[in-house]
């Protein structure tokens, strides 16, 4: 058998001791499949005293400073767990790849930001960094994507890539909970951080598409070139109406090849009920690839969590102890094409509409000319329940939900602003795009 493969671990929290765990457990079974044993040799984190669960990192060597120990420590393989876009986590795998060893990560932010540049040291450097771990968890996506379909021209990637805003808009719709109610139950739970924005906001199912984006597409990262909105608007009265029009609220991020370009977005999206995509529940996530040789894969696991994305973490180290050493993005990171976005509003789809309406003759006839005269066709209506508005709760006030057949964003957009304009409605009318699978 061969010399063992030596791993230094920088960041010792939930992930972290994931990966201790897989290698307590499994230490022998990973040696007989990897054809070499993998032995940590080296941590860093920010408290050494810290309890570990069961693990005595007293054993291994270690380094304040994570970047010292990529650079100087008796390792082969950096496994970065630290997390963020710039700072530690930045410099040690500068580091690692700079002094000419592997390295792999689950950390989304940092390849968002510097995917392109990072794979470029890596590829110069005849080393591997591989972040399937970066990107849903447990499920593997990145493989999948990068070797398994490398046959295959990819038309259109999508799913949903955010457990935390799974899990608000699965319990809002089983338990008939507001938003509010369950984003601190998700908080109280460990899904949410005290400040939620990077999920419910969209921008952490952002950084995972643009990663995605880059390895179907074989484009540069984009992250800047992406439509962004969160779920923070839709409300109890959205979830039944949607569900009662045969439909499920899903935030997906979506990446599809067009003539003009490729579009790449991240938003609330109404799904068919019974499609494999409105059945995943929960704080699970799941990735949909469409290839012209493979048609379509349906991946689903759960998109975080210790033990499951530490799953992922021991695949990157057992690929690299097996010799395996790919382009980072599929392609040579010098082959990657520039980003050439498509304007949402050429996207093209159905639509959710929901509108507080002033209750006054006439009204709803104006509102039916504006959507006829942008030749938009409206499929059905329903005006029910309490005040969509939030903050709206006025007896003049009648919520209506609208659905339309197929139609331009542009010509969608332009509607709304015609009945905003003439006053139809107490409150800027929210649309909310239809995805039929």
């Amino acid at each position: 058998m061969s010399d063992p493969l030596r791993i230094g671990i920088a960041g010792l929290g939930t992930v972290g001791t994931g990966v201790l765990d897989a290698f307590a457990r499994h230490g022998e079974l990973l040696a007989a499949r990897c054809g070499r044993r993998l032995e940590v040799t080296a941590v860093s984190a920010r408290t050494k005293s810290k309890t570990r669960g069961s693990h005595d990192v007293s054993r291994f060597a270690w380094y304040d400073d994570a970047a010292d120990m990529a650079a100087n420590g008796d390792i082969d393989v950096l496994v970065e767990l630290i997390g963020g876009e710039e700072g530690a986590a930045r410099a040690c795998v500068e580091a690692a790849l700079q002094a000419g060893r592997h390295v792999v990560t689950a950390n989304k932010a940092l390849l968002a930001h510097h995917g392109v540049a990072l794979a470029r040291l890596a590829e110069a450097n005849s080393v591997a960094l591989n972040y399937e771990a970066a990107v849903a968890g447990s499920i593997p996506v990145v493989k999948t994507v990068r070797e398994n379909l490398a046959g295959n021209s990819v038309s259109r990637l999508f799913g949903i890539l955010n457990g935390t805003c799974n899990f608000i808009l699965t319990k809002m719709e089983l338990e008939g909970r507001d938003f509010a109610d369950v984003l601190k139950e998700a908080q109280e739970l460990g899904y949410a951080e005290a400040d939620p924005t990077f999920d419910i906001g969209g921008f952490d199912t952002a950084h995972k598409l643009a990663i995605l984006t880059s390895l179907a597409f074989g484009t540069e990262v984009a992250l800047d070139d992406m439509y962004i909105e969160g779920i923070e608007d839709i409300t109890l009265a959205d979830i039944r109406n949607a569900h009662s029009l045969g439909y499920k609220f899903k935030l997906l991020g979506v990446a599809n090849r067009t003539e003009d370009g490729i579009e790449q977005r991240v938003h609330p999206a109404l799904v068919p009920l019974g499609s494999p995509i409105a059945d995943v529940s929960d704080a699970f996530n799941a990735v949909v690839v469409e290839g012209d040789f493979s048609d379509t894969l349906f991946l689903e696991g759960r998109g975080a969590g210790g033990h499951p994305t530490a799953s992922s973490v021991i695949a990157d180290i057992c690929d690299i102890a097996r010799g395996t050493v790919l382009p980072v993005f599929g392609v040579p990171a010098t082959g990657l094409m520039p980003f050439k976005r498509a304007a949402m509003r050429a996207h093209e789809g159905g639509y959710y509409v929901a509108l507080d309406m002033f209750d006054r003759p006439g009204e709803l006839a104006g509102v039916a000319k504006a959507f006829a005269d942008e030749g938009i066709s409206i499929e059905s209506v329903i005006q029910r329940g309490p005040a969509i508005s939030r903050s709206q709760a006025d007896a003049d006030i009648a919520p209506f939900v609208l659905i339309t057949h197929d139609t331009l964003e542009s010509a969608m957009r332009a509607v709304l602003d015609k009945i905003a304009a003439a006053k139809h409605v107490a409150n800027r009318p929210r649309m909310v795009r239809i995805e039929r699978l």
